[in-house]
């Protein structure tokens, strides 16, 4: 049995031509259905939903054979022990530091101030400013992250940035690029030994298709 971790929404949409590409179609559609455990027209192959961030953890302690994840993910959870074979070029979107509209954020970094951070991305946003130099106290956050500079509760926020809309209807504007996000094939380095046979027609098919 070949196990693959996703996560619903944007990912799992974007993942689906890539499954098909490799021939695997999923029996129910996650978004509908309650099930975490998703069989395939294949029968040795199943998909476990879980959330985005759980999806490293799965698969380096051997409770799925692949996944996919983004790289915002993986770094943050430091990707140790994992096979990222390939850059699936899904999902994309950036990394950045946010302030509120009038904030002089490059001021602030000249004159060494330390700065208030909200972010759930707390070693990406470490590793960001300690390379800058800059003293920062991190406020961790898991949503709303646009509310922290509104309200006081941060000078500055860490967050993935799509459009841009969200941080323009509140008054916030992007003034930092960390990095640039997309989802990456992750592999269980066990299974790829134990399961090559299996496992390396979907690697390849998945290569193909992101060509």
């Amino acid at each position: 049995m070949i196990t693959i971790a996703l996560s619903k929404g944007r990912i799992f949409e974007e993942t689906t031509p890539l499954l098909a590409a490799a021939g695997i179609t999923p029996a129910e559609d996650p978004e509908a259905s309650r099930k975490l455990i998703i069989a395939t027209n294949r029968e040795e192959v199943r998909l476990l939903i879980v959330r985005a961030s759980d999806v490293p953890t799965y698969v380096q302690n051997g409770g799925a054979d692949l996944g996919i994840a983004g790289r915002d993910v993986l770094v943050e959870h430091g990707g140790e022990g994992l096979y990222q074979p390939l850059d699936l070029k899904i999902a994309e979107c950036r990394m950045m530091v946010a302030v509120r509209e009038g904030f002089d954020y490059l001021g602030a970094a000249r004159s060494g101030a330390r700065l208030r951070v909200a972010t759930k991305y707390t070693r990406i946003a470490r590793d960001h400013f300690a390379e800058k130099g800059m003293h920062v106290d991190l406020i961790k956050l898991y949503g709303s992250m646009e509310l922290a500079p509104l309200v006081g509760l941060s000078d500055a926020i860490v967050d993935l940035v799509s459009s841009g809309n969200t941080l323009r209807a509140n008054g916030l504007v992007a003034v930092e690029e960390i990095m640039a996000i997309s989802s990456r094939l992750v592999v269980n380095q066990a299974s790829l030994k134990l399961k090559r046979a299996q496992i390396q027609p979907i690697i390849d098919a998945f290569a193909a298709a992101v060509l």
